[in-house]
């Protein structure tokens, strides 16, 4: 009888484990997935033919294995299937034809292929425009005024000769790295509505985490580079990952690369149950033997045995499941452990109101971001993505604008509990008074939540490290991915964590070190 491994969650985590299990082994991966969709929050949600992006998913990787596995699941528009581009050779390479232009539609290529997009966030602050990561350009100075300049350059100056020698918070990691007053003018604000708490009362792991690379000299160095050399390279390895300046994208939207592994799997021989919520997970002779799940159409409840179990479900849902074998003390960390939750309203309109200010004409007044992070205090969203120019393919009507306006939340809170057509019309207000929209140009809209989007880095997640030593005393259990972990990662991480749980498995390595060690390598840290 051959082996199964059970995989809780089919979003990028799950989907990969499952992938390099049935390609690689023998052994029969059955993923239990709660919703009926692939991707978790990678997934596309479709609204009459508009595609939405939850969050926003740029595919872009250091890691060769990521890029490579991702282009033999959708190759690059104009290359075959077996045609994958090395990630050190530029996208043009064989005349390659690739969309860099978010002008319409090629109706000469398929839809299971990548595009090429060109990467441009801002900051809408002050209501101005400035580059992400900030840059020091005429216009930024210009828009800062001298006296926030000057505060900010003596600020740098000074944190630069008397650096802080104890960094614990992430208010000391930020002033650490970029002084008091850019802190204060660019992350303080913005990073407080994306967490809801103060950067004071929250680890520095997460700025450790996100933005470890991201410095003023490299931000500084990069900008002088790009004067002088223009890459074509997909990889864009020597790049911080803030300052990328191209990634692939699938056609339709993330959701279509994991829609495509999914059908992958179940061709190969694996099983994917969905509308399955785990509620139960047996536990006997120090290792998992089996999972309870519930049916959420019918109510039915169903057991599923295995050799191996790996879980991307929250793990404070993981614990809680697991019931009286797991001790008091453990229980009581995994009860504290927070999250930050989701809310994206998808609104259709005939133009933005804002000017473009490139130097290229667009339609409908539609400025070049893939997102603009609002920075205003006046106002709870917190980005904003313009979904054309993701893919143009994302649009059912190429004559409109079609856009994502992000609310950052916590499950139960006001704005949580906000019924659908309140929030939207609060919303539509919001964007409407900053002037980025004029609200009698709103055609449609939709909403969308996405509850334990982001695992947070307080609550009791300073002790997190007893979790993971009873976890990792099953040898049986891999957790993986952002919520397996309570960690933030990227999708390409969250890829990395089941690659590496597979080929434990094929190598008989016990050891889960390499698991957790996936996003803090010397590779993605700043030298």
């Amino acid at each position: 009888m051959p082996e199964t491994a059970v995989i809780i969650g089919a979003g990028p985590a799950g989907l990969t484990a499952a992938y390099e299990l049935v390609t690689k082994t023998n052994i029969q991966p059955i993923i239990l997935e709660q919703s009926a969709d692939m991707g978790g929050i990678s997934k596309t949600v479709v609204y009459k033919g508009n595609r939405i992006d939850i969050g926003g998913h740029r595919f872009f990787s250091k890691s060769d294995v990521v890029m490579q596995w991702w282009q033999q699941i959708l190759p690059l528009q104009g290359v075959g299937a077996n045609e994958v581009i090395p990630n050190e050779i530029t996208y043009h390479r064989k005349k390659t034809t690739v969309a860099l232009s978010p002008n319409g539609p090629n109706p000469d290529h398929t839809d299971r292929v990548m595009l090429i997009r060109k990467r441009v966030s801002r900051i809408f602050y002050l209501r101005k425009f400035f580059d992400y990561p900030i840059s020091l350009s005429f216009h930024t100075l210009q828009n800062l005024g001298v006296v926030r300049v000057i505060k900010i350059g003596i600020s740098y100056v000074a944190i630069r000769l008397f650096p802080l020698k104890k960094v614990t918070t992430l208010e000391e990691f930020f002033i650490n790295r970029f002084g008091r007053e850019l802190y204060k003018t660019f992350f303080k604000d913005y990073t407080e509505k994306v967490w809801g708490m103060p950067c004071n009362a929250i680890a520095a792991d997460w700025g450790a985490q996100r933005i470890k690379e991201l410095s003023v000299s490299k931000a500084i160095m990069h900008a002088i580079k790009s004067v002088f050399k223009k890459s074509n390279s997909i990889q864009q390895k020597e790049v911080v990952t803030s300052l990328i300046e191209q990634f692939m994208y699938p056609k339709l939207g993330p959701g279509q690369m994991w829609e495509t592994v999914a059908s992958i799997i179940r061709e190969k021989g694996g099983i994917i149950i969905t509308n399955a919520k785990v509620n139960s997970v047996n536990v006997q002779n120090n290792a998992i033997q089996s999972v309870s799940y519930i049916n959420t159409l019918n109510g039915n409840t169903h057991s599923v045995s295995g050799n191996y179990f790996f879980s991307t479900m929250p793990v404070k849902e993981l614990i809680a499941a697991m019931g009286n074998i797991v001790p008091i003390n453990i229980q009581n960390i995994s009860n504290g452990l927070q999250y930050r939750d989701f809310i994206t309203v998808g609104l259709l309109l005939n133009k933005l109101s804002i000017a473009n200010t490139s130097n290229s004409t667009l339609h409908n007044n539609l400025v070049p971001d893939n997102w603009i992070y609002i920075q205003e205090r006046d106002v709870k969203i917190g980005r904003l993505q313009i979904f054309n120019n993701w893919s143009p393919y994302l649009v059912a009507d190429p004559s409109k604008v079609w856009i994502g306006l992000e609310y950052f939340c916590n499950e139960g809170d006001a704005l949580w509990q906000m019924d659908d057509k309140t929030f939207i019309q609060f919303a539509i207000d919001e964007l409407h008074s900053i002037g980025i929209i004029d609200k009698q140009d709103v055609i449609d809209s939709t909403l969308i939540r996405m509850p334990k989007t982001y695992p947070a880095y307080f609550g009791t997640y300073h002790q997190f490290n007893v979790i993971r030593q009873f976890t990792d005393s099953f040898a049986n259990l891999f957790l993986i991915g952002r919520n397996g972990m309570h960690k933030y990662n990227n999708q390409d991480h969250s890829m990395l964590t089941a690659i590496a749980a597979v080929n434990n498995i094929i190598h008989g390595i016990t050891s889960k070190e390499n698991i957790w060690a996936v996003n803090t390598e010397e590779d993605y840290h700043e030298k």
